[in-house]
């Protein structure tokens, strides 16, 4: 039974999340019932990040064990027809050995966050991006931003209902970016907590807002308490950019 490792790229705006759940469709949903009109008894796909409601992809990967040997070309072009027209797209697939695994055998995932601070409304990037129309410090968030690279207990930065076993990860790169009328936010890490993400984008912008010192994030960080987090920034602004192995 061959493997199949599928990079994919997706618009979270339609989705309940990347899980299948009962209360809307979700990715995974999409992707295995594109796969069920290949091989009717196909199971289950495993993605590398479970990515919440809203929240998009470039480069999301999943595993995908086929009866059958296909051609990955021709297996990509099959899924991405009957994909149609969910807002999901196989961006390429290959035959991988039967050791690897799409969350476990991950070494680096990448996100970005992005902010968009103009008055005038979001138009073409409209559930895409998170609008704020006030002023933003990027230098004021950069400093922040570089108080929570390395290893640490990031419990205020991270969902109540976050089912990681311990709240220790290390971030190995937070880097806010300057992009015309955007502000970047570049994480880079093994794994990331439930929601961590958008919180720390939350608890900068307030830093960017000149709501918070940047050193109050450093205090938040030190707490250990979800109830020193920011707030927590909307989805939309979120994206799974790469998955590395």
């Amino acid at each position: 039974m061959p493997r199949y490792k599928l990079t994919l790229e997706y618009d979270g705006a339609p989705f309940v999340g990347w899980q299948r759940q009962d209360n809307g469709p979700s990715v995974q949903g999409a992707l295995e019932d594109a796969l069920r009109r290949l091989e009717p008894d196909f199971g289950a796909v495993t993605g590398a990040g479970r990515t919440d409601a809203g929240v998009h992809a470039l480069g999301q990967v999943a595993h995908a064990d086929m009866a059958r040997d296909w051609d990955p070309f021709r297996l990509m072009e099959a899924v991405n027809f009957h994909l149609k027209p969910a807002p999901v797209a196989v961006l390429s697939a290959e035959v991988v050995d039967d050791e690897f695994h799409s969350r476990f055998s991950a070494v680096e995932r990448r996100y970005l966050y992005r902010i968009l601070v103009r008055r005038a409304p979001a138009v073409l990037d409209r559930g895409r991006v998170w609008q704020v129309r006030h002023e933003l410090d990027a230098e004021a968030m950069r400093a922040a931003a570089a108080m929570l690279v390395g290893r640490h207990d990031f419990t205020t930065f991270r969902s109540t209902h976050c089912q990681a076993q311990s709240p220790v990860k290390t971030l190995d790169a937070f880097d806010v970016q300057e992009a015309g009328d955007e502000i970047h936010l570049h994480l880079r890490a093994r794994s990331f907590l439930h929601n961590q993400v958008r919180s720390l984008a939350g608890t900068l912008e307030r830093v960017g807002a000149g709501k918070w010192p940047a050193l109050r994030v450093k205090q938040a960080l030190e707490a250990r308490d979800r109830a020193a987090c920011g707030p927590v920034a909307p989805p939309e602004g979120l994206y799974l950019v790469s998955v590395r192995y």
